[in-house]
């Protein structure tokens, strides 16, 4: 459904002022790689101690095992965060105009 006159003038307007605002780009998402790298190090390590300790103390693999998955829980929020970031910055025509994967092109080939 396109959008009237008065309800693109408004777009354009909140558009406007956002640009003109110089916090605004910083106050959105920011995914650090240095994070997401140390989150993938302690995951990775993790999983390295967690295999070690079975060989010596089921209690000492099961903490090793909790500490594998808070940084699995924690990686998996920096991914969703990355994700809402590249989407952010898509221009609005991209998510205006975009087609499902299943949608078959009305062009015939």
């Amino acid at each position: 459904m396109p959008l009237s006159e008065d309800e693109q003038r408004i777009l354009r307007q909140i558009e406007e002022e956002l640009e003109q605002d110089p916090t605004f780009a910083q106050r959105g998402y920011r995914v650090s790689r240095r994070r997401s790298a140390l989150l993938v190090l302690g995951l990775v390590l993790g999983l390295a101690v967690t295999v070690v300790c079975l060989a010596v103390s089921f209690i000492a693999a099961f903490a090793a095992f909790l500490f594998v998955v808070f940084m699995a829980v924690k990686l998996e929020s920096e991914i969703r965060l990355l994700g809402r970031e590249q989407l952010g910055q898509l221009p609005i025509s991209a998510w205006l105009h975009a087609r499902r994967p299943d949608e078959q092109s009305d062009v015939a080939d």
